[in-house]
């Protein structure tokens, strides 16, 4: 089931057997670098089905990001609950296998999540949580419009709050 569609990509929900690709992205110290550590496999299968989960109880999730061409899953993006500073809000998360780093996959998963956020879901608001050091995170949250609102604790860490209003 295809949740979004661009030129390049397509996003669909998580299945079991994505467990080995997705590890891929997760285990490799490079593209984890702004995360504590590389993920385990068994912190990547926990990840698949905590995604899975806000599939069934809020309808949206973190989504696998396909290649069309190839149906090669190369990362992840999509829509995650999140509380910064005691309030609700709703983030685009984004992790792309950095094999396709460079090439603007990113930002064309996340710009689709965008609009799917402002206009199939009716949200007001969207944030992306980034690490103030991590610049390609940055650009890509720039890109499709965000700015830096704030910094907050969360995570164990700071971090930079980027967000975006519907337009």
């Amino acid at each position: 089931m295809i949740i979004l569609e661009t030129d390049r990509l397509y996003l669909r929900p998580y299945l079991d057997e994505d467990i080995k690709s997705i590890h891929d992205v997760f285990s490799d110290k490079e593209t984890m670098t702004f995360y504590p550590a590389p993920f385990t496999i068994k912190e990547t299968t926990e990840w698949v089905k905590r995604n899975q989960l806000r599939y069934k109880e809020v309808g949206y999730g973190l989504w696998a990001v396909c290649l069309k061409e190839t149906r090669a899953l190369i990362g992840d993006c999509g829509l995650v609950k999140q509380k910064v500073d005691n309030q609700n809000e709703v983030e685009i998360g984004y992790h792309i296998n950095k094999k396709f780093w460079s090439n603007g996959l990113a930002t064309e998963a996340a710009s689709a999540c965008k609009e799917y956020g402002f206009y199939q879901l009716g949200l007001e608001k969207l944030i992306s949580i980034i690490d103030p050091s991590n610049r390609a995170s940055i650009r890509v949250a720039e890109k499709i419009g965000f700015t830096k609102e704030k910094e907050a604790f969360i995570f164990n860490k700071n971090h930079a709050i980027y967000s975006g209003t519907k337009e």
